[in-house]
């Protein structure tokens, strides 16, 4: 099996190199070329692991569509313009995007679709649901070619490495994987290094000891990336995801399989590794680099502002009685509270000089 491969892969590079972090290990775990998660696996959907909002209500991709053309508007309608989406999943955010402004005047013919994507098996599918021959697939974001851009990323940098810190009696250490006599994987402390303590935050640092606190360096990578990138050319970038709004000690690495918990360290490979976004340091990231920072936001707010429960209307006005239950679920499902309206948070960037991005305009506190 997959998982087996590709956890005896993990264990001969432990026992060549020693002790992994655990941002090296998600690495291996998600993206091995040969073996890692979202290379051999469909992920997304009821049949997958776990489920995304475009998948549970057309009316998330419609509005991000909307969002997109607004801000092109504001940008001065440039053509061409570049769309680009991180992480597309099963292309259904961008089959309802292009969808919902493929009656829009000129922004369609605009538009040139790049979709940065590392898993073959997830290409596949997007190239089958898009049905279209001019989309631009890409594995970084630094292939995106330079010019106007918008940037689209829903549940992206939730998937991306993380390092753990551990606060131990006197400095901070790293949290690694190893092996244990019986060559299971388990997580080990490495030494503490004072230079570890200048990756935390200054109000964090004198946490009780045992206090665990990660960083995501690909995250706050993407951020400067964009953000220089956004300082060169208009544009702007739109993320949803879930995370903390400040940074803070805790473990949120998790692992799902089959829509369930599993343990992240059994089986690499057959379940999703995920952690929370610091959309602190998300932020502090990208506004470094000149641009203006928007949110975040809950997403219910954002959604609502976008104008989510008049779309539903006309949806349901010319919609089956059974059509219309399962529109009316899906969208409180993304809007509820309790579910993920709030769980979920938005931020934008935008290039000095655009208006205020739509959505953003009643930012309220967040939980």
């Amino acid at each position: 099996m997959t998982q087996d491969r590709l956890g005896e892969k993990i264990a001969r590079r432990i026992r060549a190199e020693g002790p992994l972090s655990v941002a090296a290990y998600m690495a291996m775990v998600l993206y091995d070329p040969e073996l890692g998660y979202y290379v051999t696996r469909r992920p997304i959907g009821a049949g997958g692991d776990f489920i995304t909002s475009p998948e549970i209500s057309q009316i998330f991709g419609e509005l991000i569509g909307i969002w997109c053309a607004l801000i092109w508007e504001g940008m001065g309608r440039p053509d061409p313009v570049i769309l680009a989406e991180l992480g597309p999943g099963s292309g259904a955010l961008a089959f309802d995007l292009l969808r919902a402004v493929n009656a829009l005047p000129e922004f369609p013919q605009a538009l040139r679709l790049h979709l940065v994507e590392v898993s073959p098996i997830l290409r596949a599918e997007q190239q089958r649901r898009l049905g279209i021959t001019d989309v631009v697939w890409l594995t970084r974001l630094e292939e995106i070619p330079a010019g106007p851009l918008l940037v689209v990323a829903n549940e992206f940098l939730d998937a991306l490495p993380i390092r753990q810190l551990v606060h131990g009696s006197q400095e901070w250490a790293e949290r690694m994987v190893t092996l244990d006599l019986g060559d299971r994987l388990i997580f080990v402390d490495g030494p503490e290094n004072p230079a570890l303590s200048f990756l935390v935050p200054p109000s964090l640092r004198a946490a009780a000891p045992g206090s665990v606190f990660e960083i995501c360096p690909a995250a706050l990578n993407v951020a400067a990336t964009l953000g220089a990138r956004l300082t060169r050319a208009p544009g702007a970038a739109l993320f949803i995801d879930y995370g903390r709004l400040a940074s803070a000690v805790g473990v949120s690495l998790r692992a799902v399989s089959g829509h369930s918990p599993a343990d992240s360290l059994a089986a690499p490979g057959s379940a999703d590794l995920s952690a929370d976004v610091d959309f602190s340091a998300f932020a502090e990231a990208a506004g470094i680099t000149g641009v203006d920072i928007h949110g975040p936001v809950p997403q219910r707010c954002f959604l609502h502002a976008l104008g989510a429960r008049a779309r539903l209307a006309a949806l349901c006005a010319r919609a089956s009685p059974e059509q219309r239950a399962r529109l009316e679920s899906g969208l409180d499902r993304l809007l509820d509270p309790e579910q993920m309206g709030d769980l979920f948070k938005v931020i934008a960037f935008t290039s000095r000089g655009l208006l205020m991005p739509p959505g953003f305009e009643d930012q309220e506190p967040m939980r």
